[in-house]
């Protein structure tokens, strides 16, 4: 019991303070970063997808995400018919582009350690216990046939069936948009003037 306890706790802690998170990991990437012109373009492909992705999955939700976990109805068409965290697959995608483009191998080996930590170490599992004691079984079916960061095949027609709602997307997105163009940017400007 008391276990569980804790884990709640520190999963809603972790949850709450996870764009903090990531923007404090990248002003530490940046800082030690060696970016040029090259490495700058092997990372931007995956920073466009990873926002791509995200935006994808935060207009085919049907409400604003927020600071706690919160669920309406379970989400199983768009992204989340592919894999059942495609913002934080997007998150981690971005999160690679800028490691790419930091061009420091320990900075990669970091980012790697801190991503499986974050998510499927800590937020993942807390968000699923929630939705699992929220949708019961449903959820448990949805788990069992959709893995929760890698694909384990490509998207089927199926997949795109659902509501997409634009005003939710730019709601939701809008920060991760503003933080995700100002930290490329950045990269860009420090691989210009090195």
């Amino acid at each position: 019991m008391l276990a569980r306890k804790y884990k709640n706790f520190l999963g809603a802690w972790f949850f709450k303070y996870r764009g903090g998170i990531w923007t404090l990991f990248f002003v530490g990437v940046f800082f030690l970063a060696h970016p040029g012109i090259s490495s700058f373009l092997w990372g931007i492909p995956f920073v466009f997808l990873g926002q791509a992705l995200r935006f994808w999955a935060a207009g085919s939700i049907s409400r604003y995400r927020g600071e706690s976990v919160q669920a309406e109805q379970l989400v199983t068409w768009g992204p989340f018919g592919w894999i059942r965290n495609p913002l934080y697959l997007g998150n981690g995608l971005i999160g690679l582009g800028w490691t790419l483009m930091a061009r420091n191998a320990f900075i990669l080996v970091l980012y790697g350690l801190v991503f499986l930590c974050l998510y499927p170490g800590i937020i993942i599992p807390h968000e699923e216990r929630f939705l699992q004691d929220l949708f019961g079984t449903a959820y448990l079916r949805y788990k069992e046939k959709t893995p929760p960061l890698f694909p384990r095949r490509l998207f089927q027609k199926e997949d795109f069936r659902g509501p997409f709602n634009v005003e939710i997307l730019w709601k939701s997105e809008r920060h991760s948009l503003y933080v995700t163009v100002l930290g490329t940017l950045l990269f860009l400007g420090k691989a210009l003037n090195g």
